[in-house]
């Protein structure tokens, strides 16, 4: 290759990285002040950094067969400045694919036409809600992503406020629950800054005032003598699961609504977002979130049972080792649990296939379940097999569940990778409940065999902050519709 190659190679290089810094401060004039939330085919745009915006311009190329670059989404983020736009999703890469298949030339009379419900409706300091407060009742692994989660998202319209965490004790804790938010073995350190403020028991993140609180039950609590009315308080702690448990946090003062992380027992309902948060009503409440696996599986199942028919099956989890499990062999209740989850593969139980009863009613009876607990401390996989009602090839399947991933209602819920290189650690902050990995598809006749990865941290929490959302009536249009 000649010199003049590779300087041409290194200088647009440069020249895109110069495009997306200036893209940078636009996307963030969207999302603060017009609550406009970016993506590019599910990937955010919003407090991104160069080249994590140029990375996710290049990932549609795997997924539409076009190149996209900043020269063709930049133009449509300063034209979309000028429409006054109010509150959405908008696809950013999904309008530039779509532009440029036009063959149009004039970008802002193109938007006009594609997002003509909400140009001109900005509504000055305007929300499109009430918002609404959350208090994280418990402070573990998925309290500390949600945290992280609410306060990125914070400013963009999404309307919920953390206000307080609960926590156990009463000493002088709080540099050591700082620290905890602040550094993260697996996710990495937290994308701001943390203070504390002793004299008033808070931590203050990236300006988000977040009081803590020390009770060892929720009847020590009046919340509203620290100025929170009406919040939703997530229970993280899985020390209640049925309705008389949970009920506790609704006798204290300044409690609207209760959202269990685990999955609910007894009559309470188990929403999987995506599925059947439709269920919600205003005189819910107190919801479960169902569990990591149940939410990582059922999008796919409905996916699949709505095309092909499903007939049954077993789900078999591969699962991280969690913190319920012990560091070195010792007393468990559980059986095996109590042998050392670094050391050994772990066979146990898992509800996840008869819970998918709760969201999939017409599943009832079909399928049958089993756990390994696996020697990793994140990102899990469920094995699908399934026996369908309608014949289908590998092909078919793979590219059925790469349509519904990119362009349904489920696309939040279902990602799809096609790499023969992909392992557990390379889905770590994946925001989909679960992602179908196309080159582990197996089918043949009426039998086939699906391979689905999840964080079941960070997969399963954003999947708790949608139902957050839904539970506080925050609804976002998403631009643009789907084309038929």
């Amino acid at each position: 290759m000649s010199q003049d190659k590779l300087d041409t190679c290194f200088q647009e290089w440069q020249d895109n990285e110069a495009l997306a810094e200036e893209m940078i401060p636009l996307l963030g004039q969207l999302y603060r002040k017009y609550n406009v939330v970016p993506s590019l085919y599910g990937r955010s745009l919003i407090i991104r950094s160069v080249i994590r915006i140029l990375k996710n311009h290049r990932y549609v190329k795997k997924v539409e067969g076009t190149e996209l670059s900043v020269r063709d989404t930049l133009p449509m983020v300063r034209a979309m400045l000028n429409l006054e736009l109010g509150p959405a999703h908008i696809d950013l890469g999904k309008l530039a694919v779509a532009f440029k298949r036009s063959g149009r030339s004039d970008v802002e009379a193109f938007l006009r036409e594609e997002l003509a419900e909400i140009v001109g409706g900005h509504e000055a300091n305007g929300m499109g809600g009430e918002p609404k407060d959350v208090v994280l009742y418990g402070f573990g692994r998925i309290g500390r992503i949600l945290a992280r989660i609410l306060i990125e998202k914070a400013g963009g319209g999404n309307l919920l406020r953390l206000r307080a965490i609960v926590v156990r004790g009463g000493g002088d804790d709080l540099e050591k629950r700082a620290s905890l938010l602040r550094r993260d073995s697996v996710h990495g350190p937290f994308s701001g800054s943390i203070s504390v403020d002793h004299e008033n028991s808070a931590l203050i993140a990236n300006g988000h005032y977040i009081k803590v609180i020390h009770a060892d039950s929720p009847g020590e609590i009046d919340y509203t003598a620290y100025g929170i009315n009406n919040a939703i308080v997530v229970d993280n702690t899985g020390k209640w699961r049925d309705e008389e448990g949970l009920s506790q946090h609704l006798a204290s003062k300044g409690v609207a609504k209760v959202l269990l992380t685990a999955p609910g027992k007894g009559d309470l309902k188990n929403i999987v977002y995506g599925i059947n948060h439709g269920d919600i009503g205003d005189e819910d409440r107190i919801i479960s979130a169902a569990s990591c696996t149940t939410n990582a599986i059922v999008p796919v199942l409905k996916a699949i049972n709505d095309e092909f028919g499903i007939a049954n099956g077993h789900v078999e989890t591969v699962h991280s080792y969690t913190n319920d499990q012990n560091l070195i062999d010792n007393y468990h209740k559980g059986d095996r649990r109590g042998r050392s989850a670094p050391l050994n593969m772990v066979l146990t139980e898992t509800g996840a296939a008869k819970a998918v009863a709760k969201a999939l009613p017409e599943l009832s009876g079909k399928l049958t379940g089993n756990a390994i607990r696996v020697p990793t401390p994140n990102v899990s996989m469920a094995i699908l097999n399934l026996n369908l009602t309608r014949e289908a090839d590998r092909q078919t399947l793979n590219d059925y569940l790469r349509r519904i991933s990119l362009d349904s209602p489920l696309q939040k819920q279902i990602d799809y990778v096609d790499s023969p290189e992909v392992v557990s650690s390379d889905f770590v902050g994946n925001r989909h409940a679960g992602i179908v990995d196309a080159k582990a598809t197996i089918a043949d006749g009426t039998n086939a065999v699906l391979y689905v990865w999840y964080d079941n941290e960070f997969g399963y929490s954003c999947q708790v902050v949608r139902i957050l959302q839904s539970m506080s009536n925050v609804r976002f249009r998403y631009l643009p519709r789907a084309r038929d």
